[in-house]
């Protein structure tokens, strides 16, 4: 039995939220269809990918060797997921792609902020000490 490519998922190890992210999908890859790289760490990249713009936002590279990026780098997760295809299947409707994208845009304006308060969140649930 031949084993299927998988798809690389370069993710920043060094976020506490996308870190909790991947774990949930990591947990949801039983068959193994994602292969995942923590970009913090080094590794590996593709040819061309530096590891700050592997960090900066996320990078699916798919067995073909095509790089998805941001939306379309999640819905490619999505899919791969038993659990989150009902999701990958609302970036089909016209227009919502863009949306998602923009949306991931806005997202990584904020990112460093959202950081911050999910370490400080996940401090506090640790200690049971407001910092």
């Amino acid at each position: 039995m031949t084993q299927t490519p998988t798809c690389a998922v370069f993710y920043d190890g060094s976020c506490p939220l996308c870190s909790a992210e991947i774990a949930v999908y990591r947990d949801q890859d039983s068959a193994g269809a994602l292969t995942w790289v923590d970009v913090s760490q080094p590794a590996s990249l593709p040819e061309g990918m530096t590891q700050a713009a592997a960090m900066a936002r996320f990078h699916v590279m798919t067995p073909d060797g095509q790089i998805l990026l941001g939306a379309a780098a999640f819905v490619r997760v999505w899919r791969a997921l038993p659990g989150w295809r009902w999701l990958a299947r609302l970036s089909d409707l016209p227009g919502m792609l863009w949306v998602m994208d923009l949306t991931y845009d806005g997202f990584l304006k904020i990112r460093p902020f959202t950081q911050r308060l999910f370490a400080r969140l996940r401090r506090t649930a640790k200690t049971g000490k407001k910092s």
